[in-house]
This record gives C-alpha cells, sequence and structure tokens, in this order.
C-alpha cells in the first residue's frame, strides 16, 4: 500500500519540507527569513515547476507551516499519513528514530540548552502538526544519532567522570547527512573515509568500514569547524576571559558563539560565501575569512584522516561543499600526502 510522508527540517530561521510518496518525490519547498519582513515561501513540484510563491510576513514556524498546510497547491497533493522531522539533538539515549509523543517531547525540551539555534523552532512545528492534525503519526529522526557507535575514546572529554553520567559527552552531529551518504555511496564506503559536511553549519566525520569512527562537533553544534556564524573549537580560556575581564554574560557568550562569530565575525560582512567570494578580491577581511575556512576545515579533515590512520576517500557535501568549488580545492591543497580521492554528493 502506498504512503505519503512529510519530511519537515526546521532551522532556527527556515523550514523544509518534502512530500514523498514511497520514495517517490511529489513536491518540496521551503521557508527562508521566517519571523523577518523579507520571509519568503516557495514550493515546487517533483519537475521543479512552482507551485507556490510568496512573500511571508513577520511570523513563526508554525504560522509558516500552516500556510503550506492549507494552500491551494497542498490541497492537490495526497495527504500525509505520517512525519518526519529532523531533530538536531537526541540526547544520549536515542540511537535511531523514534514515535513523537507527549514524553519525548519534554524529554526534547530539556536538549534546547544543547542545540538553541535548531530545537526551538524543531519542537514547536511538532506541536502545530499536533495542533493541526492530531491524529498524524509523527516520528523524530536525530542528527545525533548516527554517532552513538563512535567508540568511547571518541565521544568522550577529558573531565571528571561524573560529568559524562551528567551527559557532558561528543554527540556529534549532521548524522542524518551521514547515513544518506553512507547509503548512497555504497561500497565505496570500504576503507577510510571522510565525509565533511560543509554550509552554514559545517563538520565532518570519520567512517572505517561504514562504522561512524570519530566527528568534528561534540556536545552542541557549535564546536568543530569555522562555520557561518559559529566559532567551531574554540579555546576555553577565551570564554573565561570574556566573563571575568571583559564582563560577558552567559547570553552575551551564546550570542557571540553561535550567531556573531565565524565567517560573519571575521568579515564583518556576511555569513554567505558567495557573497564573501564576490568581496575577497578588493575587501581583505573577507579574503582572510575564506581562508581561515579553508585552513581550519583542512586541518580538521587532516584530524580525522589520523584517527583512521589514513584516508581513502573525501566526499564533500552541504552548501559549500556540492557547489563552491574553488574552496574546495583549497581545503585539499595540502593534504596531497594523504593519497585519497574526492567525490562530491
Amino acid at each position: 500500500m502506498s504512503r505519503c510522508i512529510l519530511a519537515l527540517n526546521s532551522g532556527s530561521s527556515s523550514l523544509k519540507f518534502t512530500l514523498f510518496q514511497d520514495e517517490n518525490k511529489l513536491a518540496e519547498g521551503q521557508a527562508e527569513k521566517v519571523g523577518k519582513p523579507d520571509g519568503t515561501l516557495q514550493m515546487v513540484d517533483s519537475d521543479g515547476k512552482p507551485l507556490m510563491e510568496r512573500q511571508v510576513s513577520p511570523g513563526s514556524h508554525a504560522e509558516v507551516l500552516r500556510l503550506v498546510l492549507d494552500s491551494e497547491a497542498m490541497g492537490k497533493l495526497p495527504r500525509p499519513d505520517a512525519t518526519g522531522h529532523r531533530l538536531v539533538h537526541g540526547g544520549p539515549r536515542h540511537s535511531g528514530p523514534a514515535l513523537i509523543n507527549e514524553e519525548l517531547i519534554q524529554e526534547l525540551r530539556q536538549l534546547v540548552p544543547l542545540a538553541p539555534l535548531h530545537m526551538p523552532s524543531a519542537i514547536e512545528v511538532i506541536e502545530a502538526v499536533s495542533e493541526y492534525s492530531p491524529e498524524l503519526a509523527q516520528v523524530a529522526c536525530f542528527d545525533t544519532a548516527f554517532h552513538q557507535a563512535m567508540p568511547e575514546i571518541a565521544k568522550r572529554y577529558p573531565l571528571p567522570r561524573q560529568l559524562w553520567e551528567q551527559g557532558v559527552r561528543r554527540y556529534g552531529f549532521h548524522g542524518l547527512s551521514y547515513e544518506y551518504l553512507l547509503g548512497a555511496l555504497g561500497q565505496e564506503t570500504r576503507g577510510r573515509v571522510v565525509l565533511a559536511h560543509l554550509g552554514s553549519g559545517a563538520s565532518c566525520a570519520a567512517v572505517l568500514d561504514g562504522k561512524p569512527i570519530d566527528t568534528t562537533m561534540g556536545l552542541t553544534p557549535s564546536g568543530g569547524l569555522m562555520m557561518g556564524t559559529r566559532t567551531g573549537d574554540l579555546d576555553p580560556g577565551v570564554v573565561l576571559y570574556l566573563i571575568r575581564e571583559l564582563h560577558y554574560s552567559a547570553d552575551d557568550v551564546a550570542r557571540l558563539v553561535d550567531k556573531d562569530s565565524g565567517l560573519l565575525g571575521v568579515s564583518g560582512r556576511s555569513a554567505d560565501v558567495r557573497d564573501l567570494t564576490e568581496a575577497s578580491g578588493s575587501d581583505e577581511t573577507s579574503a582572510q575569512a575564506l581562508e581561515m575556512f579553508c585552513y581550519i576545515a583542512r586541518k580538521q579533515i587532516a584530524a580525522m584522516a589520523a584517527a583512521l590512520g589514513g584516508l581513502d576517500l573525501l566526499v564533500f557535501t552541504g552548501g559549500i561543499g556540492e557547489h563552491a568549488a574553488d574552496l574546495r580545492d583549497r581545503i585539499c591543497q595540502g593534504l596531497a600526502f594523504l593519497s585519497f580521492r574526492v567525490k562530491v554528493m
């Protein structure tokens, strides 16, 4: 029996959605700049033909979802039998998908401090679906689940052991992307593989014969590589200095680490590599931001290769990984001693 699934991916200011019938894509769309005056909403069919395109006045993720579900375009498509939600954080308990109920929603609320950019909007969308269509089954798919199989030595921080019991450990993220890549690669996952998901959020994962060995993100999606607005790895002493000497509050530090740093912070211009590439010929700070992004990514890829004892295949994905060929080339410069193949997906 054919079934329709509505897949939902909530970002801090975006909402992406795809309607599948079995494994066939019927339609997809996204809302961008949710909550801002220049927000947009668009939807296309499986051939890329526009079904809907409109401005979205400032509103919530829930309001945008209702616009989609009530739209004339959605009314002409089969009604979903279930929804699947990308959840950035699943904590230490979840190593696979989970049916969403009130108990799970309460558990997700407790994880908000570990992914404050992503979890609130995802929970909001889950509750909006429940309100709109209470009988619809909802399934949570966790970005952290993929990394649960990493060796404990890769998941531990060099901290007192009781903090591990309190959930302070390296969870890793972008796991759904990595699962997809491994499925698409098939037999090519044999050997030593580094998967590099490079977008506004960025991370790498080391995979040996299809099994996760290590990854660059940790307790939260803020660590690892330099990102669009996130710092990536940061000396803890920097945070202490900001608090003690410059009188930053915890909220100030959170904003700095997650929203005001990375490509945006270094360039002082934009978090978008397209903007920075265009400006880099005449703007030194834009050029430096891109140089730092490539340099840090190169170091992290080399670290993942060291965890594997070498490298056979490097796979790029994500908006930057797929489309920024110049940055891919710059990242790979200096890694030739590893003698690996490159694949873009």
